[in-house]
């Protein structure tokens, strides 16, 4: 029972992170038809921004830290929605991957100028750190706020969805971006504000896990990776279908762990074979029409 709860804990703290990167991903994708290669750059920057804020501190200031990260990737975001992004809205996919790969490639050499090649690491705050016992386990409590996290964002976004009139925007621009157009919205201020909005959910899982790991160059490449596999199990576009994705996606990475740890990733491409499979567009998409 005690290996049970340890290894639960740790799949759902896994699979919530994931989520919460994702949903930005799809998200994008769903208002503006737009795969954004760029996204794992803005969880890269979501967590050196909490290691420059927080620094060795932990408490208030960790928290200050994630919300000031969230805020300046969102703005990050804006700039590159600006800048690239919006120039490619409409356009063939090969032209939107490379111009956001190249949106990557340049985000992480400033990355780099500013930061260095060296990793960072953050001190979970004093009132979530250390471990508590359920059932003779040992459990870390901030894999509890990492949860919740998750928890929250998909709450959160299920509001904005379904009960807001942006939601309802966002919606319609997935179905008939053009009738959405004639009706007198402005979709290059949709587009902004969803954009925006991606960059802050990936900013965000970035910020709030870097109490458990090394913040380094490089974490946006691995990041981008697990975030198409979720997006593409789950169907682009969906939000229901990217948690249900994550969780798949955080199961098969521990169960491959605990079968054999140097085939992990092997199994979260079996789980991507298997979905695709028997649905090519995904648990919750739909076919293109």
């Amino acid at each position: 029972m005690a290996r049970f709860l340890t290894e639960t804990i740790g799949t759902l703290s896994d699979a919530g992170s994931l989520f919460v990167v994702a949903a930005g991903l799809t998200l994008v994708f769903g208002a503006m038809r737009v795969i954004n290669l760029a996204h794992g750059t803005f969880y890269m920057y979501g967590a050196f921004v909490v290691t420059t804020v927080a620094g060795t501190a932990s408490g208030l200031r960790f928290w200050v830290a994630v919300v000031v990260a969230a805020l300046v990737v969102a703005v990050l975001g804006a700039i590159v929605q600006l800048g690239v992004v919006r120039f490619v809205v409409g356009k063939e996919p090969l032209t939107q991957l490379v111009a956001t790969f190249a949106v990557l490639y340049i985000l992480a050499d400033v990355a780099l100028h500013l930061w260095g090649s060296g990793a960072r690491s953050v001190s979970a705050p004093l009132g979530v750190s250390g471990t508590f016992t359920l059932a003779g386990a040992y459990l870390p409590v901030y894999d509890l706020v990492i949860i919740g996290t998750a928890v929250l964002v998909g709450l959160v976004l299920w509001l904005l969805l379904s009960h807001t009139s942006l939601g309802w925007m966002i919606r319609a621009a997935v179905d008939d971006p053009e009738l959405l157009q004639s009706g007198g919205v402005n979709l290059r201020r949709l587009h902004l504000a969803v954009f925006a909005t991606g960059a802050l959910l990936a900013a965000l899982a970035g910020a709030i896990v870097t109490p458990q790991i090394s913040v380094a160059p490089g974490m946006d490449q691995s990041i981008i990776v697990s975030s198409l596999l979720v997006v593409v199990i789950g169907g682009l576009g969906s939000v229901v279908g990217t948690a249900f994705a994550a969780l798949i996606i955080g199961i098969a990475d521990t169960v491959g762990t605990l079968v054999d740890p140097t085939w992990a990733s092997t199994f979260m491409y079996f789980a991507v074979i298997l979905v695709l499979v028997v649905r090519p567009w995904g648990l919750f998409g739909t076919p293109e029409r």
